[in-house]
């Protein structure tokens, strides 16, 4: 079976509900991002179309970091068994309930499954970040860098993967993200920050592309400076004031008598 194209990022679409609904699982997802991330009801979704290569009894319904990995690691191996993939961004997404990761799973395993595509959808990289959530809030609701990497980087993260470089690189990436939000919002409001403009913005702001009629006087006026030597009459506004100096040099006396 084709890997249709995993859509985009966002809330669960009228038809994916109705097709949950019509699924009739043992417990209807009220909060996408918890009641995927063990995969208990992944499982099940598929145990309805291949019934004989996902058994739910052996599925777990704990919200541990171990139950989480083991159930999902028997849910890939039964997908190999098909020929079917889902993306390794996603399913860690779900697993540590990241921002949008459960949606995009459901939607993807919605068009494995049922081979039919999502309308105004497309296909970017994953971002399981807060940052369209945080765009929402006012400028002064906005979270510190501190709570910006508290909010990105879950500590089942940490404890997946407690390589300290590994995680060190994520909150690098994660700030990172954060410097340049807050770059964007000083020069969108440079009155709030108090941003003074560089000799470089101010140039850019009093420079004024001239008229045609303003090049050609221009021209004119370089030609006519041009051709006419300067006179007298042109320096008549100028006052210049000239003022003698007299220096007294010292008078030099031999030392030696002739």
């Amino acid at each position: 079976m084709s890997d249709p194209q995993c859509p985009k990022k966002q809330g669960l679409q009228r038809e994916v509900l109705k097709w949950l609904q019509s699924l009739e699982l043992s417990l209807y997802p009220k909060n996408v991002r918890r009641d995927f991330s063990n995969g208990y009801l992944v499982a099940e979704i598929f145990s309805c179309y291949y019934p004989g290569d996902f058994p739910v009894h052996s599925y777990d319904k704990g919200s541990s970091l171990c139950v989480k990995r083991r159930n999902w690691s028997q849910i890939e191996k039964s997908l190999q068994k098909q020929s079917l993939h889902l993306m390794k961004e996603v399913i860690d997404g779900t697993i540590h309930c990241k921002p949008g990761a459960a949606e995009l799973l459901v939607q993807h395993i919605y068009t494995i499954l049922t081979q039919r595509s999502i309308l105004n959808v497309q296909s970017p990289e994953p971002d399981f970040t807060d940052r369209e959530y945080q765009d929402l809030l006012p400028t002064l609701a906005r979270p510190t860098a501190s709570q910006a990497i508290k909010n990105n980087l879950r500590t089942t993260e940490i404890m997946a993967d407690p390589d300290i470089t590994t995680n060190q690189r994520k909150a690098e990436v994660i700030l990172h993200m954060h410097l340049q939000h807050k770059s964007a919002e000083r020069a969108l409001n440079p009155g709030r920050f108090k941003v003074k403009p560089n000799l470089g913005h101010l140039e850019a702001r009093n420079s004024v592309p001239p008229s045609r009629g303003d090049v050609r006087s221009d021209s004119r006026s370089s030609r006519d400076i041009t051709s006419k030597p300067c006179s007298s009459s042109t320096w008549t506004g100028a006052v210049v004031s000239f003022k003698e100096i007299k220096v007294c040099q010292p008078v030099t006396r031999s030392l030696v008598n002739y």
